[in-house]
Protein backbone atom coordinates (compact mmCIF):
# COMPACT_ATOMS: atom_id res chain seq x y z
CA UNK A 1 0.00 0.00 0.00
CA UNK A 2 1.23 3.30 -0.91
CA UNK A 3 1.91 5.31 2.58
CA UNK A 4 0.71 8.66 1.17
CA UNK A 5 -2.93 7.20 0.84
CA UNK A 6 -2.89 7.68 4.79
CA UNK A 7 -3.17 11.16 4.32
CA UNK A 8 -6.98 10.83 3.45
CA UNK A 9 -6.84 10.72 6.95
CA UNK A 10 -4.72 12.83 7.78
CA UNK A 11 -6.25 15.47 6.68
CA UNK A 12 -9.04 14.71 7.62
CA UNK A 13 -7.30 14.07 11.65
CA UNK A 14 -5.48 17.38 11.47
CA UNK A 15 -8.30 19.85 9.56
CA UNK A 16 -11.03 18.16 11.69
CA UNK A 17 -9.10 17.84 14.50
CA UNK A 18 -6.99 20.78 15.06
CA UNK A 19 -8.87 23.35 13.11
CA UNK A 20 -10.10 26.43 14.30
CA UNK A 21 -12.44 25.12 16.94
CA UNK A 22 -10.88 22.33 18.14
CA UNK A 23 -7.80 24.73 19.13
CA UNK A 24 -10.23 26.91 21.09
CA UNK A 25 -11.75 23.83 22.92
CA UNK A 26 -8.48 22.31 23.48
CA UNK A 27 -6.22 25.04 24.37
CA UNK A 28 -9.27 26.94 27.02
CA UNK A 29 -10.01 23.34 28.55
CA UNK A 30 -6.26 22.63 29.57
CA UNK A 31 -6.06 26.39 30.35
CA UNK A 32 -8.76 25.94 33.07
CA UNK A 33 -9.24 22.06 34.00
CA UNK A 34 -5.54 21.37 33.57
CA UNK A 35 -6.15 17.27 32.27
CA UNK A 36 -9.04 16.37 33.24
CA UNK A 37 -11.18 17.05 30.00
CA UNK A 38 -8.79 14.64 28.40
CA UNK A 39 -10.91 11.79 28.27
CA UNK A 40 -13.66 13.43 26.30
CA UNK A 41 -11.07 13.63 23.45
CA UNK A 42 -10.18 10.02 24.22
CA UNK A 43 -13.92 9.18 23.40
CA UNK A 44 -14.66 11.85 20.72
CA UNK A 45 -11.55 10.06 18.89
CA UNK A 46 -13.00 6.60 19.47
CA UNK A 47 -16.38 7.82 17.85
CA UNK A 48 -15.01 9.37 14.99
CA UNK A 49 -12.61 5.98 14.12
CA UNK A 50 -15.75 3.93 14.28
CA UNK A 51 -17.80 6.52 12.29
CA UNK A 52 -15.32 7.11 9.52
CA UNK A 53 -14.62 3.38 9.31
CA UNK A 54 -18.08 2.72 8.85
CA UNK A 55 -18.50 5.44 6.32
CA UNK A 56 -15.38 4.85 4.20
CA UNK A 57 -16.75 1.41 4.24
CA UNK A 58 -20.22 2.24 3.05
CA UNK A 59 -18.51 4.45 0.41
CA UNK A 60 -15.71 1.59 -1.11
CA UNK A 61 -18.93 -1.14 -1.35
CA UNK A 62 -21.60 0.80 -2.57
CA UNK A 63 -20.63 3.88 -3.76
CA UNK A 64 -22.94 5.78 -1.69
CA UNK A 65 -21.85 8.57 0.29
CA UNK A 66 -23.02 9.81 3.34
CA UNK A 67 -25.77 11.99 1.55
CA UNK A 68 -26.61 9.33 -0.98
CA UNK A 69 -27.90 7.76 2.21
CA UNK A 70 -29.45 10.30 4.26
CA UNK A 71 -31.90 11.34 1.17
CA UNK A 72 -32.57 6.99 0.80
CA UNK A 73 -33.00 6.70 4.45
CA UNK A 74 -34.70 10.01 5.43
CA UNK A 75 -36.55 10.39 2.91
CA UNK A 76 -36.83 13.89 0.69
CA UNK A 77 -38.21 16.49 3.93
CA UNK A 78 -36.67 15.08 6.17
CA UNK A 79 -33.54 14.92 4.51
CA UNK A 80 -33.81 18.28 3.10
CA UNK A 81 -34.12 19.41 6.85
CA UNK A 82 -30.44 17.63 7.39
CA UNK A 83 -29.31 18.88 4.38
CA UNK A 84 -29.85 22.50 5.39
CA UNK A 85 -28.50 22.33 8.74
CA UNK A 86 -25.85 20.84 7.79
CA UNK A 87 -24.85 23.06 4.94
CA UNK A 88 -25.28 26.46 7.10
CA UNK A 89 -22.90 25.11 9.62
CA UNK A 90 -20.54 23.63 7.34
CA UNK A 91 -20.34 27.13 5.09
CA UNK A 92 -20.18 28.76 9.19
CA UNK A 93 -17.14 26.65 10.10
CA UNK A 94 -15.34 27.93 6.82
CA UNK A 95 -16.05 31.06 7.44
CA UNK A 96 -14.25 31.10 10.91
CA UNK A 97 -11.48 29.02 8.87
CA UNK A 98 -10.55 31.54 6.68
CA UNK A 99 -11.39 34.10 9.54
CA UNK A 100 -8.37 31.91 11.31
CA UNK A 101 -5.77 31.49 8.25
CA UNK A 102 -6.16 35.74 8.36
CA UNK A 103 -5.63 35.53 11.70
CA UNK A 104 -2.38 33.43 10.83
CA UNK A 105 -1.24 35.72 8.27
CA UNK A 106 -1.35 38.55 10.71
CA UNK A 107 0.44 36.94 13.35
CA UNK A 108 3.43 35.79 11.04
CA UNK A 109 3.35 39.09 8.92
CA UNK A 110 1.77 41.63 10.59
CA UNK A 111 -0.52 41.97 7.94
CA UNK A 112 -4.14 43.91 8.37
CA UNK A 113 -6.47 41.54 9.55
CA UNK A 114 -8.80 42.08 6.66
CA UNK A 115 -5.50 41.78 4.01
CA UNK A 116 -5.27 38.55 5.37
CA UNK A 117 -8.62 37.34 5.27
CA UNK A 118 -8.44 38.19 1.42
CA UNK A 119 -5.38 37.03 0.56
CA UNK A 120 -6.38 33.65 2.12
CA UNK A 121 -9.78 33.39 0.11
CA UNK A 122 -8.10 34.11 -3.12
CA UNK A 123 -5.45 31.56 -2.34
CA UNK A 124 -7.79 29.29 -1.92
CA UNK A 125 -9.50 29.78 -4.28
CA UNK A 126 -6.83 29.12 -6.65
CA UNK A 127 -5.56 25.57 -5.05
CA UNK A 128 -9.38 24.22 -5.24
CA UNK A 129 -9.70 25.51 -8.67
CA UNK A 130 -6.49 24.14 -9.90
CA UNK A 131 -5.45 21.18 -8.00
CA UNK A 132 -6.86 17.92 -7.97
CA UNK A 133 -8.20 16.07 -5.14
CA UNK A 134 -5.23 13.98 -4.47
CA UNK A 135 -2.79 17.23 -4.58
CA UNK A 136 -4.57 18.62 -2.22
CA UNK A 137 -5.17 16.20 0.57
CA UNK A 138 -1.69 15.29 -0.06
CA UNK A 139 -0.18 18.65 0.44
CA UNK A 140 -2.03 19.49 3.24
CA UNK A 141 -2.34 16.31 4.98
CA UNK A 142 1.58 16.23 4.97
CA UNK A 143 2.42 20.45 5.73
CA UNK A 144 -0.62 20.04 8.52
CA UNK A 145 2.20 17.22 10.19
CA UNK A 146 3.79 20.36 11.31
CA UNK A 147 1.77 20.76 14.53
CA UNK A 148 3.64 17.72 15.88
CA UNK A 149 5.97 20.62 17.22
CA UNK A 150 2.62 20.66 20.22
CA UNK A 151 3.78 16.77 21.19
CA UNK A 152 7.32 17.51 20.63
CA UNK A 153 6.80 20.63 22.99
CA UNK A 154 5.44 17.91 25.98
CA UNK A 155 9.22 16.63 26.36
CA UNK A 156 10.27 19.77 27.14
CA UNK A 157 7.64 21.15 29.38
CA UNK A 158 6.71 20.51 33.71
CA UNK A 159 3.92 17.69 32.43
CA UNK A 160 2.21 15.77 35.38
CA UNK A 161 2.34 12.57 33.79
CA UNK A 162 0.48 11.05 35.81
CA UNK A 163 -2.12 13.22 36.04
CA UNK A 164 -2.34 13.49 32.96
CA UNK A 165 -2.96 9.77 32.77
CA UNK A 166 -5.96 9.97 35.51
CA UNK A 167 -7.26 12.86 32.76
CA UNK A 168 -8.24 10.00 30.34
CA UNK A 169 -10.27 8.48 32.98
CA UNK A 170 -14.21 9.73 32.91
CA UNK A 171 -14.72 11.79 35.89
CA UNK A 172 -16.85 14.89 36.89
CA UNK A 173 -15.06 17.84 39.52
CA UNK A 174 -17.46 17.14 42.56
CA UNK A 175 -15.90 19.72 44.74
CA UNK A 176 -16.69 22.84 41.97
CA UNK A 177 -19.53 25.44 42.11
CA UNK A 178 -22.20 25.19 39.68
CA UNK A 179 -21.14 27.58 37.87
CA UNK A 180 -18.13 25.62 37.07
CA UNK A 181 -19.67 22.71 36.78
CA UNK A 182 -22.01 23.75 34.24
CA UNK A 183 -18.67 24.96 32.69
CA UNK A 184 -17.10 21.68 32.64
CA UNK A 185 -20.32 20.48 30.82
CA UNK A 186 -20.13 23.24 28.16
CA UNK A 187 -16.58 22.23 27.55
CA UNK A 188 -16.88 18.14 27.31
CA UNK A 189 -19.81 19.06 24.93
CA UNK A 190 -18.17 21.39 22.90
CA UNK A 191 -14.58 19.63 22.71
CA UNK A 192 -17.12 16.27 21.69
CA UNK A 193 -18.98 18.53 18.72
CA UNK A 194 -15.46 19.79 17.15
CA UNK A 195 -14.33 16.38 17.20
CA UNK A 196 -16.88 14.19 15.95
CA UNK A 197 -18.01 17.43 13.64
CA UNK A 198 -20.14 16.17 10.85
CA UNK A 199 -18.47 17.65 7.90
CA UNK A 200 -15.20 15.47 8.57
CA UNK A 201 -17.55 12.00 7.39
CA UNK A 202 -19.00 14.02 4.64
CA UNK A 203 -15.37 14.71 3.29
CA UNK A 204 -13.73 11.50 4.21
CA UNK A 205 -16.62 9.24 2.75
CA UNK A 206 -16.39 11.70 -0.44
CA UNK A 207 -12.96 11.46 -0.42
CA UNK A 208 -12.97 7.51 -0.65
CA UNK A 209 -15.22 7.93 -3.78
CA UNK A 210 -12.86 11.02 -5.34
CA UNK A 211 -10.08 8.19 -4.85
CA UNK A 212 -11.87 5.60 -6.28
CA UNK A 213 -11.37 3.07 -3.74
CA UNK A 214 -13.44 -0.55 -3.82
CA UNK A 215 -13.30 -3.44 -1.98
CA UNK A 216 -10.08 -4.32 -2.57
CA UNK A 217 -9.17 -0.99 -0.37
CA UNK A 218 -11.28 -1.65 3.17
CA UNK A 219 -7.81 -2.52 5.24
CA UNK A 220 -6.67 0.67 3.53
CA UNK A 221 -9.64 2.08 5.04
CA UNK A 222 -9.34 0.96 8.54
CA UNK A 223 -5.61 1.91 8.42
CA UNK A 224 -6.22 5.47 7.47
CA UNK A 225 -9.37 5.87 9.93
CA UNK A 226 -7.23 4.39 12.03
CA UNK A 227 -3.83 5.64 12.07
CA UNK A 228 -4.96 9.24 10.55
CA UNK A 229 -7.95 9.85 13.29
CA UNK A 230 -5.77 8.71 15.78
CA UNK A 231 -2.91 11.11 14.68
CA UNK A 232 -5.70 14.00 14.92
CA UNK A 233 -6.63 12.85 18.86
CA UNK A 234 -2.75 12.93 19.85
CA UNK A 235 -2.45 16.16 18.54
CA UNK A 236 -5.45 17.68 20.46
CA UNK A 237 -4.58 15.90 23.40
CA UNK A 238 -1.14 17.32 23.09
CA UNK A 239 -2.19 20.98 23.26
CA UNK A 240 -4.63 20.47 26.14
CA UNK A 241 -1.63 18.52 28.06
CA UNK A 242 0.99 21.91 26.98
CA UNK A 243 -1.81 24.56 27.66
CA UNK A 244 -1.90 22.92 31.33
CA UNK A 245 1.78 22.47 31.83
CA UNK A 246 2.51 25.57 30.09
CA UNK A 247 -0.32 28.17 30.49
CA UNK A 248 -2.22 27.58 33.59
CA UNK A 249 0.51 28.39 35.44
CA UNK A 250 0.91 31.79 34.13
CA UNK A 251 -2.50 32.56 34.22
CA UNK A 252 -2.56 32.58 30.43
CA UNK A 253 -5.90 32.20 29.03
CA UNK A 254 -5.35 31.51 25.34
CA UNK A 255 -8.61 33.05 24.19
CA UNK A 256 -6.31 34.11 20.69
CA UNK A 257 -4.01 31.78 18.78
CA UNK A 258 -0.76 33.67 19.78
CA UNK A 259 -1.43 33.01 23.28
CA UNK A 260 -1.88 28.89 22.20
CA UNK A 261 1.20 29.21 20.22
CA UNK A 262 3.08 30.12 23.43
CA UNK A 263 2.71 26.33 23.81
CA UNK A 264 5.42 25.88 21.62
CA UNK A 265 7.53 29.05 22.32
CA UNK A 266 8.29 27.92 25.82
CA UNK A 267 9.97 25.20 25.25
CA UNK A 268 11.41 25.95 22.03
CA UNK A 269 11.81 29.85 21.77
CA UNK A 270 11.37 31.76 18.41
CA UNK A 271 11.60 28.56 16.50
CA UNK A 272 9.01 26.77 18.22
CA UNK A 273 6.54 29.44 17.45
CA UNK A 274 7.26 29.45 13.89
CA UNK A 275 6.37 25.89 13.47
CA UNK A 276 3.29 26.15 15.95
CA UNK A 277 2.10 28.94 13.22
CA UNK A 278 2.73 27.19 10.24
CA UNK A 279 1.53 24.37 11.48
CA UNK A 280 -1.83 25.95 12.62
CA UNK A 281 -2.23 28.07 9.55
CA UNK A 282 -1.39 24.32 7.34
CA UNK A 283 -4.06 22.55 9.80
CA UNK A 284 -7.25 25.57 9.58
CA UNK A 285 -6.02 25.81 5.63
CA UNK A 286 -6.57 22.07 5.48
CA UNK A 287 -10.05 22.64 7.44
CA UNK A 288 -11.14 25.30 5.35
CA UNK A 289 -10.82 23.65 2.14
CA UNK A 290 -12.70 20.80 3.97
CA UNK A 291 -15.60 22.36 4.82
CA UNK A 292 -16.00 24.55 1.31
CA UNK A 293 -15.98 21.15 -0.79
CA UNK A 294 -17.51 19.58 1.34
CA UNK A 295 -20.89 21.95 1.38
CA UNK A 296 -21.10 21.52 -2.39
CA UNK A 297 -20.49 17.53 -2.29
CA UNK A 298 -23.40 17.48 0.18
CA UNK A 299 -25.62 19.50 -1.73
CA UNK A 300 -24.53 17.96 -5.09
CA UNK A 301 -25.27 14.77 -4.04
CA UNK A 302 -28.17 15.23 -2.22
CA UNK A 303 -30.28 16.16 -5.36
CA UNK A 304 -27.97 13.81 -7.26
CA UNK A 305 -26.18 16.26 -9.87
CA UNK A 306 -22.74 15.76 -11.09
CA UNK A 307 -20.18 16.30 -8.73
CA UNK A 308 -16.42 15.84 -8.08
CA UNK A 309 -12.61 17.41 -8.64
CA UNK A 310 -11.72 14.90 -11.24
CA UNK A 311 -14.76 16.98 -13.30
CA UNK A 312 -14.29 19.95 -15.04
CA UNK A 313 -16.19 22.90 -14.25
CA UNK A 314 -18.03 22.23 -17.74
CA UNK A 315 -18.74 19.25 -16.45
CA UNK A 316 -19.71 19.44 -13.28
CA UNK A 317 -21.16 23.45 -13.19
CA UNK A 318 -23.16 22.99 -9.92
CA UNK A 319 -20.77 21.48 -7.76
CA UNK A 320 -18.12 24.67 -8.99
CA UNK A 321 -20.47 27.41 -8.39
CA UNK A 322 -21.29 25.78 -4.87
CA UNK A 323 -17.96 25.50 -3.87
CA UNK A 324 -16.94 29.09 -5.33
CA UNK A 325 -19.98 30.50 -3.79
CA UNK A 326 -19.54 28.91 -0.11
CA UNK A 327 -16.08 29.89 -0.05
CA UNK A 328 -17.56 33.93 -1.02
CA UNK A 329 -19.93 33.88 1.67
CA UNK A 330 -17.09 32.47 4.29
CA UNK A 331 -14.83 35.27 3.50
CA UNK A 332 -17.71 37.91 3.80
CA UNK A 333 -18.24 35.87 7.69
CA UNK A 334 -14.99 36.42 8.16
CA UNK A 335 -14.71 40.41 7.33
CA UNK A 336 -18.04 40.96 8.65
CA UNK A 337 -19.07 38.37 10.89
CA UNK A 338 -18.08 37.90 14.90
CA UNK A 339 -14.17 37.36 15.42
CA UNK A 340 -12.93 33.68 13.65
CA UNK A 341 -12.79 32.19 17.24
CA UNK A 342 -16.13 33.29 18.51
CA UNK A 343 -17.93 32.43 15.02
CA UNK A 344 -16.05 28.96 15.13
CA UNK A 345 -17.40 28.72 18.89
CA UNK A 346 -20.74 29.05 17.39
CA UNK A 347 -20.16 26.70 14.73
CA UNK A 348 -19.03 24.01 16.93
CA UNK A 349 -21.76 23.91 19.02
CA UNK A 350 -24.12 24.46 15.95
CA UNK A 351 -23.07 21.56 14.24
CA UNK A 352 -23.90 19.54 17.20
CA UNK A 353 -27.30 19.95 16.34
CA UNK A 354 -26.80 18.20 12.75
CA UNK A 355 -24.71 15.04 14.12
CA UNK A 356 -27.58 12.31 15.31
CA UNK A 357 -28.98 12.28 11.44
CA UNK A 358 -25.62 12.59 10.29
CA UNK A 359 -24.79 9.50 12.36
CA UNK A 360 -27.98 7.64 12.93
CA UNK A 361 -27.84 7.64 8.50
CA UNK A 362 -24.51 5.89 8.32
CA UNK A 363 -24.78 3.05 11.41
CA UNK A 364 -28.57 2.22 9.34
CA UNK A 365 -26.99 2.24 6.05
CA UNK A 366 -23.74 0.53 7.71
CA UNK A 367 -26.19 -2.51 9.20
CA UNK A 368 -27.82 -2.93 5.34
CA UNK A 369 -27.01 -6.62 4.90
CA UNK A 370 -28.75 -6.30 1.27
CA UNK A 371 -26.42 -3.56 0.56
CA UNK A 372 -23.62 -4.17 2.17
CA UNK A 373 -23.01 -7.76 1.82
CA UNK A 374 -20.83 -9.63 3.72
CA UNK A 375 -19.07 -6.20 5.22
CA UNK A 376 -22.70 -4.94 6.60
CA UNK A 377 -21.57 -3.41 10.14
CA UNK A 378 -20.49 -6.66 12.80
CA UNK A 379 -21.72 -6.92 16.28
CA UNK A 380 -19.02 -5.31 17.60
CA UNK A 381 -19.58 -2.39 15.19
CA UNK A 382 -23.29 -1.81 15.95
CA UNK A 383 -22.60 -1.85 19.57
CA UNK A 384 -20.52 0.58 19.77
CA UNK A 385 -22.03 3.07 17.33
CA UNK A 386 -25.23 2.98 19.07
CA UNK A 387 -23.68 3.80 21.98
CA UNK A 388 -22.02 6.92 20.09
CA UNK A 389 -25.27 7.52 18.41
CA UNK A 390 -26.91 8.28 22.22
CA UNK A 391 -23.32 10.23 23.23
CA UNK A 392 -24.11 12.90 19.59
CA UNK A 393 -27.73 12.85 20.80
CA UNK A 394 -27.43 14.11 24.58
CA UNK A 395 -24.48 16.23 23.06
CA UNK A 396 -26.95 17.84 20.72
CA UNK A 397 -29.58 18.05 23.58
CA UNK A 398 -27.50 19.85 25.73
CA UNK A 399 -25.51 22.20 23.63
CA UNK A 400 -27.40 25.11 23.01
CA UNK A 401 -28.73 25.67 26.58
CA UNK A 402 -24.96 24.75 27.77
CA UNK A 403 -24.06 28.08 25.20
CA UNK A 404 -26.47 30.32 26.69
CA UNK A 405 -26.18 29.48 30.21
CA UNK A 406 -22.57 30.03 30.08
CA UNK A 407 -22.33 32.76 27.99
CA UNK A 408 -20.64 30.90 25.14
CA UNK A 409 -18.17 29.62 28.12
CA UNK A 410 -17.63 32.82 29.86
CA UNK A 411 -19.23 31.89 33.31
CA UNK A 412 -16.73 31.28 36.45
Amino acid sequence: MNVLELTLGIISATGGFVDLGELIFTAQAGASFLYSLLWVLLIGTIGIVVYGEMAGRIAAVSRQTVFDSVRLRLGFPVGLIALISSVLVTVLICGAEVGGIGMVLQLAFNLPYATGVLIAGGALLVLMWLLPFAWIEKTFGILGLVMLVFIAALFFLNVDWKAAALGLIPSIPVTDTPAHLILYAYFVVGILSSVMLPYEVFFYATGAIEEKWTVKDLSTNRLVTGVGFSVGGMLAMAIVIAAAAALAPRGINPELLGATALESIIPFGWWGLLLAVAGMGFAIAGAAIETCLSAAYIVCQFFRLPWGKSKSASEAPHFYGLWVAALAIAVAIALFGPPPMQTAEYAVIFSSLALPLTYVTVLWTGSDRKLMGEHVNGALSNTVGMVFLAIVTIVAVAAVPLLILTNTGQIW
